[in-house]
């Protein structure tokens, strides 16, 4: 009778019945249960949802979370024990050169990646900040969505400072804005660059900085200990043009130029280097030689159309920390030859 229990014990821990069959318990039966959090609480997915994105049956979809709770996973970040997003992660710091990757899982191919590379990014900036940092920072819609996955602690002698000049019509996103909000999370002192991001002409921008006061942020930002940036793509859906700063004729003579993306309104190729655009000398931003020359460099995108974006933008600034989702870190590998795990 004892054996008999035994046996069923064992059996019963050996296995996860789903529609595909049984899933041993171990690696696969991990990154089963981490999934299923990470559909939950971060991309915010039924459990009706998840169970029937990844096979299983709403029952084992339970377990699974109640087994991610009661194994400390699940916080408000979750563990990244996954060994495929691993073997990405790796092969891209091969591939680029970078210090650390972070990828973050996805509940399918086409889901929409800005979520969960936020909540990866929430979560690494959270731990990565110490006392006495100076941080400049970008803007965008993950950069945005990061801010509610951004522990809001006080630490100490903290300075955030805005990389790029604001938006006189502002819509959902606004670089100034952004960098406000991040530095009220960490109760910091923040720098502000008072200008419209984008000036008429390159003159204007000189008379700015060196006439108007605008000289002190450009000289903090030269001695920046990290930067946190997006990029953005080429679409004509894409940030840069909602805002009426760039018309479709703009947008077409950057690509003609051989602009794949751009990082705080500067518009680059996919090797790395600035297009030659009059749009680069007129943006009131901090000058890419200061971000490349910070010794922390993170860099957060993802999402199918902005594979040359993210390649250019990695190859310009070299990052030794960047993040982005599953999907895009195998097309990322693909693009440049490398075969993805």
């Amino acid at each position: 009778m004892t054996q008999n229990k035994t046996r069923k014990k064992n059996a019963a821990a050996a296995s996860v019945e789903t529609d595909e069959g049984p899933i041993s318990i171990g690696r696969r039966s991990d990154r089963l249960r981490l999934r299923a959090a990470w559909m939950y609480h971060v991309e915010e997915m039924t459990q009706s949802a998840i169970a029937e994105a990844l096979g299983i049956g709403r029952v084992t979809v339970v377990r699974l979370l109640s087994d991610a709770r009661d194994r400390h996973e699940v916080r408000i970040s979750l563990n990244r024990n996954v060994s495929e997003l691993t073997a990405l992660e790796m092969a891209l710091e091969r591939a680029f050169g970078i210090g650390e990757a972070v990828v973050a899982p996805l509940s399918s191919p086409d889901a929409d990646p800005t979520r969960p590379i936020a909540a990866a990014t929430g979560q690494f900036v959270s731990e990565f900040l110490q006392p006495g940092m100076k941080i400049g920072v970008g803007w965008g819609k993950t950069l945005h969505q990061a801010l509610h996955f951004i522990s809001d602690r006080q630490i100490p002698d903290i300075s955030v400072v805005s990389l790029l000049g604001g938006i006189v019509k502002a819509k959902q996103y606004n670089p100034t804005e952004f960098a406000w909000q991040f530095s009220r999370l960490l109760q910091s002192e923040c720098f502000l660059l008072p200008a419209p991001a984008l000036v008429d002409s390159i003159e204007t921008k000189r008379t700015l900085i060196e006439r108007c006061g605008l000289s002190e942020i450009f000289d903090v930002a030269r001695s920046l200990d990290t930067v946190l940036l997006s990029v953005g793509g080429m679409t004509a859906d894409a940030t840069a043009y909602r805002f009426g700063y760039f018309s479709e004729q703009d947008r077409l003579a950057l690509v003609k130029e051989g602009a794949v993306g751009d990082l705080l309104y500067y518009f680059y190729g996919v090797d790395g280097r600035l297009v030659d655009h009059p749009t680069n000398d007129r943006v009131m931003a901090i000058p890419v030689e200061s971000l490349a020359a910070a010794p922390n460099r993170i860099l957060t995108s993802g999402g199918p159309n902005k594979v040359d974006a993210i390649i250019g933008g990695i190859r310009m600034v070299k990052p030794t920390v960047f993040i982005t989702d599953e999907v895009t870190a195998s097309a990322i590998l693909k693009a440049v030859g490398v075969n993805a795990p």
